[in-house]
């Protein structure tokens, strides 16, 4: 077998590391893409949709709600990973775990992400609601955190049923 220059003989284990992080990098973003998909149906609301408006890249719709998807989906991966990560798998200890990610994140999610578009981005200089920030606007934005929050624990807590069953995973 002849060998060509120098490091194309390396070359499939670069190919092959790329592809295990794109796998990656896919993995750690359906969540977020599946939920912006299933959260789409709020961008009926017009206050919903200027809050995307207003945020970074100004003036873009789709890139500022994706983000926002993407980046409301971190503290449920956080939690998974973590949860794997320094929990026993053994016994109940990863059930619990993916109960107390789907809990806490739908905190963040469905109460504090509301709070910080509603108090935070005006204080910030991002005046993006266009009645006055009254309480319609705090209804649609918690309702959809909660539904987002939904969206987010129903694979948790399916799987830390799953696991907490006889046999495990």
């Amino acid at each position: 077998m002849v060998v060509g220059p120098a490091g194309v003989a390396g070359a499939p284990a670069v190919v092959e590391t790329a592809i295990g992080w794109l796998w990656t990098l896919a993995l750690f973003a359906l969540p977020g893409a599946v939920a912006a998909v299933c959260w789409a149906p709020f961008l009926l609301s017009a206050r919903f949709r200027a809050l995307f408006v207003a945020l970074p890249p100004a003036g873009r719709l789709v890139p500022s709600y994706v983000g926002v998807a993407l980046a409301l989906s971190v503290p449920y991966l956080a939690g998974v990973v973590l949860t794997v990560w320094l929990v026993d798998s053994a016994g109940p200890g990863w059930s619990e775990g993916f109960l107390d990610t789907a809990l806490f994140g739908g905190v963040a999610v469905g109460l504090v992400a509301p709070a910080v578009a509603v108090a935070g981005l005006p204080r910030l200089g991002l005046d993006w609601d266009p009645t006055g920030y009254g309480a319609s606007t705090w209804a649609v934005l918690v309702a959809a955190g909660l539904w987002y929050a939904v969206l987010a624990a129903v694979p948790l807590v399916a799987l830390a049923i799953g696991m907490a069953l006889p046999g495990g995973y």
